[in-house]
């Protein structure tokens, strides 16, 4: 009975072994048939695209010149059609003049109120003008004032420096340096910083 056993056991291994096999033959015919692009043409597919005619053929050009020509017409002559039909609409051409005569009686009405607003707008526009000019001639004047600040300032730096750089290069019979005036200086520097400093600590 055991060897009945181990035998159908064997049997049943080897036809799993079989069909495990025979699917991966089938993946791989898949497998290439997809990489190859496809499974081939028909033998019907074939012969039909050898019989094929591909050649140069200005009979039939012309013919499909003409049907797109044709075409073209045909659609003008509906467009022309329909535009006809809406002029000859009686409703249509009612519901256009009552559109003019709206438009005319709105074009009174808002001349009309044109009128009193820009008599309003005049005045309000003089009056932001004058505003505007005003303000322009405001900073105008601060500007200048700020210029002109600014200009003495830097005349009088200029009048300082040229003062001590005469006092500095004043010399002696000898050409020895006048150290009186460089003295002065050092004294005032000294005095400035001790000043800046006893500021600083203070506050």
């Amino acid at each position: 009975m055991k060897k009945n056993d181990e035998r159908s056991d064997n049997h049943n291994n080897k036809n799993k072994k079989k069909h495990v096999m025979m699917k991966k033959h089938v993946m791989m015919k898949k497998k290439n048939i997809s990489r190859l692009g496809g499974g081939g043409l028909s033998l019907d597919a074939f012969a039909n695209a050898k019989s094929k005619n591909n050649h140069y053929n200005p009979a039939l050009i012309k013919k499909q010149r003409e049907f797109y020509k044709n075409a073209k017409n045909v659609n003008k002559f509906k467009k022309l059609l329909k535009q006809q039909n809406q002029q000859n609409d009686p409703s249509l051409v009612k519901r256009l003049a009552e559109n003019v005569n709206e438009t005319e009686e709105d074009k009174d009405k808002s001349e009309t109120r044109n009128k009193r607003n820009n008599k309003n707008s005049v005045r309000s526009l003089e009056a932001l003008y004058k505003k505007k000019h005003e303000e322009i001639e405001k900073e105008r004047m601060e500007r200048e004032a700020a210029l002109r600040a600014k200009k003495e300032e830097i005349e009088k730096a200029e009048a300082r420096r040229k003062a001590m750089r005469g006092k500095m290069l004043k010399k002696t019979r000898k050409g020895q340096p006048v150290m009186k005036y460089r003295i002065e200086h050092l004294l005032e520097t000294i005095q400035s910083s001790y000043k800046n400093a006893a500021s600083c600590s203070k506050s």
